[in-house]
């Protein structure tokens, strides 16, 4: 079982998708956890999560650490295919919780009331491929399923 979850497609593709959209999770998860990058850090992310979303503690501990750790997970391509499902849950809880009244568009005039759900939607289908694919040739995954780098280069 654990090796067919780290199985992976020995292609640079799926790297190219896993790195940028594991930079931005871990960032924000950053944000989130530590208050770096002009975050507010954990205690107050969890009490805005509970308190002004009514998330449940649980699943608001959990929406933190799928930005901080899956964001991680995806950098290394370690464990990619836990790491996207965590982080496709959040996009989809922040369409339906958040985003989705504003529409498609994110707000880059400023004109409306908040950001629309592109940015989840690419995100989401960035999760997906690599959901499908796994991590990727350069990855913890790749070395750890027993395939080599050199097979990507036969292909």
């Amino acid at each position: 079982m654990a090796l067919s979850l780290l199985r992976t497609q020995p292609s640079l593709a799926p790297t190219l998708l896993r790195l940028p959209l594991g930079a931005v999770f871990f960032a924000h998860g950053c944000q989130k956890t530590l208050g770096l990058f002009g975050g507010s850090g954990l205690n107050a992310t969890i009490s805005v999560f509970v308190h002004g979303m009514h998330i449940p503690p649980v699943f608001a501990y959990l929406a933190v650490a799928a930005e901080f750790l899956g964001g991680l997970g995806l950098i290394l391509g370690f464990f990619t295919r836990i790491a996207t499902l965590g982080i496709c849950a959040n996009m989809a809880a922040a369409i339906y919780k958040v985003h989705l009244p504003n529409g498609l568009f994110m707000n880059w005039g400023g004109n409306q009331k908040g950001e629309g759900i592109e940015f989840h939607l690419l995100a989401i289908g960035m999760c997906l491929a690599l959901m499908i694919l796994g991590a990727g040739s350069f990855s913890v995954d790749n070395a750890l399923s027993g395939a080599s780098p050199s097979r990507a280069r036969r292909r």
